[in-house]
Formats: structure tokens, sequence, C-alpha cells
């Protein structure tokens, strides 16, 4: 995957599987750079700005991605949870991308090459 990513960690780690560690050592084993800017909202526009391709996290918040997912779909992005479902602010997990690699970093994510 040649792309550029971002992502958040939760305050708290809770050592579950494919849990924010797990995933985020998937990405770098693949080469693939992941960024943290510190705010999902920056995040999710930077992704619907162009800036970045794709964007993920464990335990978000309503708060935390209400307003930045519809800005994603608005400019043409897709975002869902880790499972590909339509996405809703009440998911604590959340894949945003520009469409072009969703399904691949929902590849990543789960493990599957």
């Amino acid at each position: 995957m040649k792309s550029c990513l971002v992502t958040g960690f939760p305050y708290t780690y809770i050592q579950q599987n494919n849990g924010p560690i797990e995933v985020f050592e998937r990405f770098v084993r693949e080469g693939v750079p992941v960024r943290r800017l510190g705010a999902a909202a920056i995040d999710l526009c930077w992704v619907a700005a162009g800036r970045l391709d794709g964007f993920y996290e464990h335990k978000l918040q309503p708060w935390d991605s209400a307003a930045g997912f519809l800005i994603v779909e608005e400019a043409g992005g897709k975002v869902t949870d880790f499972e590909g479902n339509r996405y809703s602010p009440y998911e604590q997990r959340i894949v945003s991308t520009n469409g072009l690699i969703h399904e691949q970093l929902l590849d990543v994510i789960h493990g599957v090459k």
C-alpha cells in the first residue's frame, strides 16, 4: 500500500486482540507511514482534503468523529467501522479513506494480506 495514514491511540490501552499497537505494528512492518496529529477531527479533515490517504482509530467518542466523518463523506471519501459497515458516531472504531484504499486498509487492520 503506497499511502500515508494517520491514527490516534486511546488514553488507556486495553489488552485486546487486534488492538491499537498490534494494528499500528502491521502498518509499520508493511512500510506504510503512519502519523499521529493528536485530534481525530483534524485527522478526518485532512483525509477529506486529500492531505492524507486514510485514518483509523480504535476508541473514539461521538464528539471526536461526528462532524469529521460527515466532512469526509461529503468530500467523496469513505467512512466505515472496522468491519466495513456504515459508520455511526456511536461506534468507537473508525476507518476513513479517500475511497481508493479502503479495502486494503481493512485487510491490514484484520491481518489479511
